[in-house]
């Protein structure tokens, strides 16, 4: 960790004690070289010692602008503030897009570079975080975190737990708002124990059609049913011995839920069309983002399966309850993403930070994440503009205009459809055709999109493609 020591690259004696002097009233420690050379050895003996670096452009072997750009890996992770003179504006703008955290223009003012360099330490802290927790080496010590980045206590509390559960056979449901990384918690839960060397596999009940679920999850053979060409493993055979991870479990059929039932009490399975059963070792996890409990209790999913499943809860936290893990989280996607785009990025300001951790992310960290992959696809870098909070306020209005539509279908447009409808008109249909006239009616208000009829009726959009390829398929058979 740093200890607030100010590396200053500057050949004019007089001029680098006289900042040394501001800097050490300040409460920082300096280390002062008059060369390019000397500073890349300060910086490779004692690189996690320095807070920040305070460099000259014009020094006596060589270019600060050539250093910058020779040194981009040894000064990735420390902020350089640029010490530039009235006439080489352009030359310090060119230092900011190879990698430069500020520039401040001679004579220097003792506030403005004690202000420069705090928020330069503050900076180098949160990137010191940041790459302690992409350490591989903490990453092979404690499988538990594998792909998550948090240090609240909320997140500990889930590292505890899926510490606990990963060696035992005990099956496991997680739940969580969408976005909160489930399939990260159940991969996290395969690696950490006993099994991390098996097979780990994934499937999301909510975008396979109906009929083809049972096939994907149990396998079939050949003949058993129309395109069934030859004979075929399925996932839960596939992931034998190791993990098998459900998600979107409440998606699942009634009848296909059975089936389930009967594959967790035996430890067998029975593929389509044969005539056997088999037996298979799977460690089972599962997921929603929905109630399970209420799912339940309004029969959508039976009672005795869930407590089958929910033998260990695992309840995520939003991102909006895990306070700083947002700087965290944002300065790990824009070190990812902007190395992938081939840009050097600074940590967010403590500003932009505040700004973050203020903002409720209703889409948790997949919404983080998708901003954070703009930003550095939009901003040239070192450092992002506060527009990008701008963003906030729009992705709030898109996540409040589901809200809204649903709410309309609930109050403002119920008159009118019962008025359309003559709810009289419905004496002697039955349910599932009621359900067909609202949906359809849903459909034609969102201009033909299943995905925006789906918000507006407060389901999943899997629900209606499954719901509308039935009553397609039951209109092609009349």
């Amino acid at each position: 960790m740093t200890d607030n020591k100010i590396l200053i690259v500057e050949d004019i004696a007089s001029l680098s004690i006289a900042y040394a002097g501001h800097l050490e009233t300040a409460g920082f420690a300096c280390v002062i070289v008059d060369n390019l050379s000397d500073a890349s050895v300060q910086l490779q003996t004692g690189k996690h010692g320095y807070s920040a670096v305070l460099l000259d452009l014009q020094l006596p072997d060589g270019n600060g602008l050539d250093w910058l750009q020779n040194e981009a890996e040894l000064i990735a992770e420390i902020p350089v503030i640029v010490a530039t003179s009235d006439g080489s504006i352009n030359r310090a703008i060119d230092a900011m897009r190879l990698g430069a955290y500020d520039y401040i223009v001679k004579p220097l003012s003792p506030a403005r570079l004690v202000t420069a360099m705090r928020g330069a330490a503050e900076v180098s802290q949160l990137t010191q975080k940041v790459a302690t927790q992409k350490s591989p080496a903490i990453a092979k010590v404690d499988a538990s975190r594998a792909g998550f980045i948090g240090e609240s206590p909320l997140m500990k509390n889930i590292y505890d737990q899926i510490k606990k559960v990963a060696h035992s056979k005990a099956t496991v449901f997680i739940t969580g708002e969408s976005g909160t990384g489930k399939e990260v918690c159940a991969d996290a839960i395969h690696r950490s124990g006993a099994r991390s060397k098996k097979p780990f596999i994934a499937i999301n009940c909510g975008a396979i059609p109906e009929h083809l679920l049972e096939s994907e999850l149990f396998g079939h053979l050949k003949g058993s049913f129309t395109g069934a060409i030859s004979d075929r493993v399925g996932a839960v055979q596939a992931a034998h011995g190791g993990t098998l991870f459900l998600d979107e479990i409440c998606e699942m059929e009634l009848k296909l839920q059975v089936k389930m039932l009967r594959f967790l009490q035996t430890g067998t399975v029975q593929r389509v069309g044969a005539t056997q059963a088999e037996n298979v070792d799977v460690r089972i996890v599962c997921a929603t983002n929905r109630n399970p409990v209420q799912e339940v209790a309004e029969g959508r999913f039976r009672e005795d399966l869930y407590y089958r499943l929910a033998v260990v809860p695992i309840q995520l936290p939003s991102l909006r309850e895990r306070g700083s893990d947002i700087t965290l989280l944002a300065n790990s996607f824009l070190a990812k993403f902007g190395k992938e785009e081939g840009k050097i990025f600074a940590p967010l300001t403590l500003e932009l930070s505040q700004n973050f951790e203020r903002h409720s992310w209703p889409g948790n960290v997949r919404e983080l994440q998708n901003l954070m992959r703009r930003a550095t696809v939009m901003f040239n870098g070192p450092n992002l503009d506060a527009s990008i909070t701008a963003e906030f306020s729009d992705s709030i209005s898109r996540w409040a205009e589901p809200a809204m539509s649903q709410n309309a279908v609930l109050t403002d447009s119920a008159p009118a459809v019962s008025a359309s409808l003559n709810i009289s008109h419905l004496d002697g249909m039955t349910l599932n055709q009621i359900e067909q006239i609202v949906v359809e009616r849903a459909v034609d208000r969102c201009n033909g999109s299943l995905t925006k009829a789906a918000k507006s009726l407060g389901v999943s959009p899997s629900t209606l493609y499954r719901k509308k390829e039935k009553w397609d398929l039951a209109q092609t058979t009349d």
